[in-house]
């Protein structure tokens, strides 16, 4: 239930968020983009930035596989933000794989609100 209060949706221009992300903070969205997350396995830390990288208008590469994501900023990708399902998705699948637990609703809408600016 908690994950699906950080779900955005555009509609027609018009931002209607859950209550949630009305206080949502784009730096601590920022900042927790850029910061480092032990691993629980010894790997390497983790962060955002470790797949998408900190220029989001550019495209990442997963650490993984090198397979291309598209650039995370809607002001060069249009379609960032716009399918309910994909945020929870993803948000659900690269907190668990960089932080090692599910994102907060709060960490989910700061991401969302940092995301936002780019």
């Amino acid at each position: 239930m908690k994950r699906h209060l950080a779900t955005v949706l555009l509609s027609a221009s018009t931002l209607i968020l859950p209550a949630t992300l009305w206080a949502a903070d784009p730096a601590a969205g920022a900042a927790g983009w850029t910061k480092e997350y032990p691993q629980a396995d010894g790997s390497a830390p983790r962060s955002c930035v470790t797949c998408h990288g900190r220029d989001l208008t550019q495209p990442g590469r997963q650490a993984n596989t090198g397979k291309v994501i598209e650039p995370m900023a809607p002001s060069v990708n249009p379609q960032r933000l716009t399918d309910p399902a994909k945020i929870d998705k993803w948000l659900t699948r690269n907190c668990r794989w960089t932080l090692g637990r599910e994102c907060t609703a709060d960490e989910k809408a700061d991401f969302i609100a940092y995301i936002k600016t780019q």
